[in-house]
């Protein structure tokens, strides 16, 4: 088990050491042991698990449901999502018995977004206030932060590792390595749920104002160069 600074605004100080081990360590596990090796490692307690309730979303949540299914996961309610989402989130909450959280932005902030119509204009505002404060507000409780990022959905993933270290909390990517082919059998193989909008052409769905059908991200906020709404920047 990993000892930490358990200050709450400076939850760890990891050094360049003791990642490099852990990265060394994980690439040799497969995905599924790096899920459960992950609680060896770590108490529960101090892992934070965020989900979009996307895609395929159900690849990482079934992985985690079978490893620890005590497992709390967060879940960013923007106040923009499509239909499908939220149809999305209660099939797997039931399907993998998950315990979800949701969280979402001050009302008034959520709501002057609403009123201008921010996303419009200021799309990496909009994404700060409805995404990446309501997430910054509890991220201070916990040392290590799952999700199921993967390398070839963006030049910026491309670049990253098992371990990252993010200044205030240790990023975890399981997935990150596993490549669309791998990811796709692995849906085939256990008969995971697709979003339903998958059926339809998006292939990476985020707030229903900012996402088009599209291959990979491609359809995240079409006609701007944005490709992360900044939570994993």
């Amino acid at each position: 088990m990993f000892e930490t600074s358990n200050n709450v605004h400076q939850v760890h100080n990891f050094t360049v050491e003791q990642i490099d081990a852990l990265n060394k360590k994980y690439r040799a596990l497969s995905v599924t042991e790096r899920i459960k090796e992950v609680y060896n490692d770590f108490d529960i307690a101090d892992i934070m698990l965020t989900s979009s309730f996307a895609a395929t979303s159900a690849f990482l949540l079934k992985l985690v449901s079978d490893a620890n299914a005590k497992q709390e996961v967060f879940f960013i309610d923007t106040g923009y999502h499509f239909e499908d989402t939220i149809a999305y989130k209660s099939l797997l909450e039931k399907k993998y018995k998950l315990n979800v959280t949701s969280i979402s932005a001050i009302k008034e902030e959520h709501e002057f977004t609403t009123k201008d119509e921010t996303w419009k204009k200021n799309p990496d505002f909009c994404c700060s206030i409805n995404k990446v404060q309501p997430l910054e507000t509890i991220k201070k409780n916990y040392k290590v932060w799952m999700s199921g990022l993967m390398k070839w959905q963006s030049d910026h993933r491309a670049t990253l590792d098992i371990f990252e270290d993010r200044g205030t909390i240790l990023k975890f990517y399981p997935l990150v390595d596993v490549s669309k082919e791998e990811r796709d059998a692995f849906i085939e193989e256990h008969q995971l749920p697709f979003h339903p909008l998958v059926a339809k052409g998006y292939h990476s769905i985020g707030c229903k104002h900012c996402t088009v059908p599209g291959e990979d991200r491609s359809g995240r906020w079409n006609n701007n160069p944005k490709t992360e709404c900044g939570l994993h920047l």
